[in-house]
């Protein structure tokens, strides 16, 4: 068996603990939007932010075992972990930048569970990525990959906004205009791949390798 670094044992325990935060965080969230009658399904589970937070539990907790039993991460989670982040930044850039402030409608959440999925996580995954050992270097190819779920996901909310006429996000409603919403959309396609080509040249620039 492999042994482990000290410092790989870490990031695998705190990989696992960030997952655990954000689960609960989502957990929390859904039982109180439930309990007081805030709970469309439908929709809630629609948003981009939840979306990728549920795909974001699963790639920590991933991470978390995967550090804690091989020396150095599969390039098939790099590429997983490396979309992750890349939606968890745009996510928190777009939030913090065009939603944050906007009042809510009916039921008024907790906001440490918003908190967690816009600003904290998003920012460990980012230090996840910059300083953690046992990544290898990703092939530009990866960035084929990361597009896919964001074009699905919006092509999916633009087909359903059509026919029931809700849309997640208001820089998303044709009523702000159909160039608005497609400059919206190609900015923030442009910045996730953007920032993916960023991530793979620092993985090929600084290649983590294992300590043992």
């Amino acid at each position: 068996m492999t042994s482990l670094s000290p410092a790989r044992r870490v990031v695998g325990t705190l990989r696992l603990a960030a997952a655990l935060v954000l689960g609960v965080a989502l957990v929390f969230q859904i039982v109180e939007k439930t309990v007081n009658n805030d709970m469309i399904a439908t929709q809630y589970f629609s948003y981009f932010t939840i979306l990728t937070t549920i795909i974001g539990i699963g790639v920590l907790a991933w991470g978390g075992v995967l550090a804690l039993t091989r020396a150095v991460d599969p390039v098939g989670y790099t590429v997983a972990r490396m979309s992750v982040l890349t939606y968890a930044v745009v996510t928190a850039i777009v939030y913090n930048a065009l939603l944050r402030g906007i009042p809510d409608e009916g039921f008024v959440v907790s906001t440490w569970p918003g908190e967690i999925m816009h600003v904290w996580i998003p920012i460990v995954m980012l230090l996840d990525w910059l300083l953690s050992p046992g990544r290898p270097a990703l092939r530009w190819t990866a960035l084929r990959i990361v597009v896919i779920f964001p074009l699905v996901w919006i092509g999916f909310t633009l087909v359903r906004g059509a026919f029931d006429g809700w849309y997640p996000y208001p820089f998303l409603e044709p009523s702000t205009g159909w160039l608005s919403v497609f400059a919206y959309v190609l900015g923030i396609a442009a910045f996730i791949v953007g920032l993916a080509a960023l991530a793979i040249a620092y993985s090929r620039g600084r290649p983590a390798r294992s300590a043992s």
